[in-house]
């Protein structure tokens, strides 16, 4: 009787031993998923030891973010170190931030920019953003506010909504850049338009107030109530407004009965918000003037609205 000998290749052993490797990286992330943080952790960190770069910047993120165990913000640096090493964009922009911030070393902003560069060209666009942070305000380096500017565009252009977000910020209302509210009002409709509820909130008040362009009112109720719908809590009063401006109906001198209730509904969601005292004057004034004229009968199904919507947007 003989026994046959199989010998695996180089290649097969490699090939066998990625398979492994993301075998237990599902099970990483499943347990992860499910909120089993200790056995999540004890997964990730074998795979982290033993070189596995995803593993590695997921370790770093459990010790930032302090899931299920104390936040320690040096050793996660230490561990987006080791994964931007290997050219896991986001690790890499995570470790740049270590450097520009000084955490567990002495500040480094030129290395931080050589890491936000590095992030951007393996495809973390709003890398180029954080840099520009630095160019914009001089610190670290020459202030630049042209090439800050260009570089947080040149994120912009390559579809990155935050980017296109935070350079409406900076062409809305910075200390350092010139004001330009028409590139505001285009950047702010560019990250609107890609689901991005601050940007909707943002594009909606200059639509109201005719703030880079013409007033557009409907839009910017559009604008305001997705931004409200998606759980932004400062657009809720100036939805609520918006409705409570709207053209009353000829034959009753009212407001249409749709719009009252997104009255109601949008001003019971700011008045459940954290809004500053003189706003919080103005929704109770609004409050009352709605339920003067509003059928007590309609209150029990839009406080279930009401209340599902809060439901689902609180916070953890």
């Amino acid at each position: 009787m003989t026994t046959a000998c199989v010998l695996m290749t180089p290649s097969a052993l490699q090939a066998q031993g990625r398979h492994s490797a993301q075998q237990e990286l599902q099970a990483a992330q499943a347990a992860l998923t499910a909120g089993h943080h200790g056995e999540a952790w004890q997964r990730y960190h074998h795979l982290a030891e033993r070189g596995n770069p995803l593993a590695q910047f997921v370790v770093g993120q459990f010790l930032q973010q302090g899931w299920g165990r104390p936040v320690d913000q040096v050793a996660a640096c230490n561990w987006f170190s080791k994964a931007a090493g290997q050219h896991v964009p986001y690790a890499e922009h995570l470790w740049a931030d270590c450097l520009a911030q000084g955490i567990g070393r002495e500040q480094d902003i030129a290395r931080a920019l050589h890491w936000y560069e590095r992030a951007a060209n393996d495809g973390h666009w709003l890398s180029l953003c954080s840099a520009a942070h630095y160019f914009i305000r001089g610190q670290g380096v020459a202030q630049d506010v042209q090439r800050g500017l260009s570089m947080c565009t040149q994120a912009a252009q390559a579809e990155s909504p935050p980017a296109m977000l935070q350079l409406a910020h900076y062409y809305e209302q910075d200390a350092d850049v010139p004001q330009d509210l028409a590139r505001a009002r285009y950047w702010y409709g560019q990250a609107a338009r890609r689901q991005q509820p601050e940007a909707q909130y943002r594009l909606g008040l200059m639509l109201a107030q005719g703030q880079g362009g013409p007033a557009e009112p409907d839009a910017a109720l559009t604008w305001l109530e997705s931004a409200a719908s998606a759980g932004y809590a400062e657009a809720y009063l100036p939805t609520a407004v918006l409705y409570g401006n709207a053209d009353v109906q000829a034959e009753t001198g009212a407001l249409a009965p749709a719009h009252l209730a997104k009255v109601y509904l949008w001003i019971e969601a700011a008045r459940a918000s954290k809004l500053p005292p003189p706003q919080q004057a103005l929704a109770a004034t609004i409050e009352n003037q709605v339920l003067a004229v509003m059928p007590a009968s309609w209150r029990p199904e839009l406080d279930r609205k009401l209340a599902a919507h809060l439901a689902r947007f609180a916070p953890p």
